[in-house]
Formats: structure tokens, sequence, C-alpha cells
């Protein structure tokens, strides 16, 4: 009876060991697999894409006098985004873009197709953003009057979306993508055109290219 209860004993505690056995294996096999993801990561050194706010026409612009806290904007912008990576690829799989005027969202947000972007290569994009009789706070319409009284107007235009890393067969997770991108206008010549507040796209003009803000 005893050699019996020691036979048992010993075939647990060889099954035992090998449990463990399989354990230890299982997890170092997932360190080496994460140790080499993050090694890989960090030879390869993702940099962030690079975007430029190219150009922003302004075909429709109305801040009304009657009802200052509403306005009309139709802007058509270009936008440009550079991969600086030399070996690592980003899929686009969400992008809206929105005008922004100081801190409140003045137009509906406007989606961009999902794409890929290869290794250096350079995207582009002309959406229209367009917001009909958007209110906006009694502050931001006295800011807003300020500033075409003054003949500048800094609008900004703003992305947000999801992106991935790709790295050879290798997929990341999605990380949350925002841009933020400085549109200076002017106003010249006669700034009062009509009693609403109209002002014609020849008279509202892009100042020049800016770089944006990226955060990823």
């Amino acid at each position: 009876m005893s050699d019996k209860k020691h036979k048992e004993r010993k075939l647990q505690l060889k099954w035992l060991t090998l449990y463990w056995r399989i354990v230890w294996g299982l997890v170092l096999l997932v360190f080496l697999v994460l140790l080499t993801v993050l090694i890989v990561w960090l030879v390869l050194r993702p940099t962030k894409p690079k975007f430029y706010l190219q150009d922003a026409s302004v075909t429709f612009f109305n801040a009304s006098s009657e009802f200052p806290n509403l306005i009309s904007v139709s802007i058509q912008v270009v936008i440009s985004t550079r991969n600086p990576n030399g070996r690592v690829g980003v899929y686009y799989d969400r992008l809206d873009v929105y005008a922004a005027y100081m801190s409140q969202q003045i137009t509906p947000a406007t989606p961009l197709p999902p794409t890929y972007q290869g290794h250096k290569d350079v995207l582009l994009w002309s959406p229209f953003l367009c917001g009909v009789n958007v209110p906006i706070a009694p502050y931001l319409a006295a800011s807003l009057a300020q500033d075409k009284s003054d003949g500048l107007l800094i609008l900004r235009v703003k992305i947000l979306g999801r992106v991935r890393w790709k790295v050879g067969s290798w997929t990341s997770n999605r990380y949350r993508l925002t841009v933020d991108c400085p549109a200076l206008l002017s106003f010249s010549g006669d700034r009062a055109v009509s009693g609403n507040g109209y002002y014609p796209s020849p008279l509202i003009r892009f100042q020049r290219t800016s770089s944006c803000s990226v955060s990823v």
C-alpha cells in the first residue's frame, strides 16, 4: 500500500513538473515575442506623419449683422501629409476634418476616405468644409467682428482620426490622431460689401502654407 502511494506521488510530481515546464515555456515564448516587437519598434523608430495646410479657398462667409451669433461658412481646403518613415507605412482608418474658430467648431466634420500611405509617400486631400447658420457664443461673435475689422482672421482646420503603423507584415493597434492647422485669412478691399455681412470669396485670401501640429 505504501509503494502504491509512493508511485502515485511520483506520478503527480512528474505531471506537476511537466505542467510548470509548459507554463514557463509559454511565458518565455510570449516574452521573446514581445521583446522582438519592442526591439523592432525601437530600431525602426516610427515618426509621426507631417501635415501641411496648402490652401484654404473661401467660397462663402456670412456673419449676419442681424443675427451676429450665427455664422455660415464654406471653405475648400487643400491638406497634404508626408510619411517621413523609410520602413514604416501608415494606415489612415478614419479621418474627419472640420473648421474651428478659436475653440468652437463651426462646420460639421467631413470624412476622408480610408487609405494607406507608403514609405516616404505624400498624400493630398481637398475636402469642402461647410457650415450653415452655426450658432456661436456671443463673445466669439464679438471677437469675429473685431478680427474682420482688423482685416485678419485665424481659423483652424482640425483633423481627428485613427491610424495604424505597418512594419513588414506586422500591423499595430489603432492610435488616435489629432492634427491642428492654423489658416490665416486676410480681408482685402471694401469689407462692408452688404448689410448682412456677406463677403465674396475674392475679398478673403489665404495667406501662406502652414505647418500643422500632429499628435499620435
